[in-house]
């Protein structure tokens, strides 16, 4: 598989969410580690999970000590998967997701993380968001603590925006080397962060990659104008007898050489087929009307 940089290190150019693994309508354990174990043997080598990917009320950590259990039990060699976790959100039973970026909080999340996932030090540790309540400058100047300390390798932020981004950069200089944001055909309003992370080197991890464009977007008449909105990526996808993921994540791929999509899976079919985008070459004719078709789609939901 083609590989991206991160930081000072390489990483597969398609990464693998795990948090279908954990939340609602999750998969059994069987077919969850036989999901993270196809990821592996396609190439893939970055894993990301975090401590509140688990069910509302539920113990925090299940996706983090699914994706050790997985590493463990895993036949081949994992010395260059790198497993990125994030601190600061929480589920709680008969609510919505909670904001916790109180730096005495975050250091205890790290704390529990490292213990989930049996490592020495995290690979990557990413804020989950801001929290309005804490001034971004502290919860930032955790992971830079964390840092020093060893305890983890690398950091990122996630749901941040540029001027966060920069303030981030400004107070961790080179061991900032991520920002996770939602960015899809469909959600673009990521496009300046994506942007500056070409310009300061930052590895750009979207969540939600495939939105727009999912096998159901064309059934059922709630979902049509959807599915005729971004109609060019199923075009091609017939076309070149691939799936519209696949076409989705090479678009994705094509936007800047930063960027290392994450798409999620709850099936090991589903983990390969995403695996297989890295390979994937648009033409530049393709390419065009990929972007045409982005652009129309989100004029009209705008």
């Amino acid at each position: 598989m083609r590989e991206r940089p991160l930081g000072d290190l390489r990483v597969s150019a398609i990464g693998l969410g795990a948090m279908p693994l954990s939340i609602e309508g999750r998969p059994d354990e069987a077919r969850a580690l036989a999901t993270i174990h196809a990821a592996l043997d396609a190439g893939v080598t970055l894993l990301d999970t975090a401590d509140s990917y688990h069910l509302p009320g539920g113990e925090p950590g299940h996706n983090e000590r699914l994706v050790a259990r997985a590493l463990a039990t895993y036949g081949g060699a994992t010395d260059r998967v790198l497993v990125a976790t994030k601190g600061g959100r929480g589920r709680p039973a008969g609510e919505d997701w909670t904001v916790d970026g109180d730096p005495r909080h975050l250091k205890a999340a790290a704390e529990a993380s490292l213990k989930r996932l049996g490592v020495e030090a995290i690979g990557l540790y990413q804020l989950h968001k801001p929290d309005p309540a804490v001034p971004f400058e502290e919860s930032v100047g955790a992971l830079r603590d964390l840092l020093d300390e060893g305890k983890i390798r690398l950091a990122g932020v996630s749901n941040t925006d540029a001027d966060q981004i920069r303030r981030a950069h400004a107070i961790l200089g080179d061991r900032l080397v991520s920002v996770q944001n939602r960015y899809s055909p469909a959600v673009g309003d990521s496009e300046a962060e994506l942007r500056l992370c070409a310009e300061l080197g930052l590895a750009f991890l979207p969540w939600s990659p495939l939105g727009g464009i999912s096998r159901s977007s064309l059934d059922g008449p709630s979902r049509l104008e959807g599915g005729r909105r971004f109609a060019a990526f199923h075009e091609i996808a017939r076309e070149r007898g691939l799936s519209p993921q696949q076409v989705c994540l090479a678009w994705h791929l094509n936007r800047s050489p930063t960027v290392i999509p994450i798409p999620g899976a709850s099936r090991p079919q589903t983990a390969r087929d995403s695996a297989g985008a890295a390979d994937l070459t648009l033409s530049r004719e393709e390419s065009a009307r990929l972007d045409r078709t982005v652009e129309r789609g989100r004029a009209l939901q705008a």
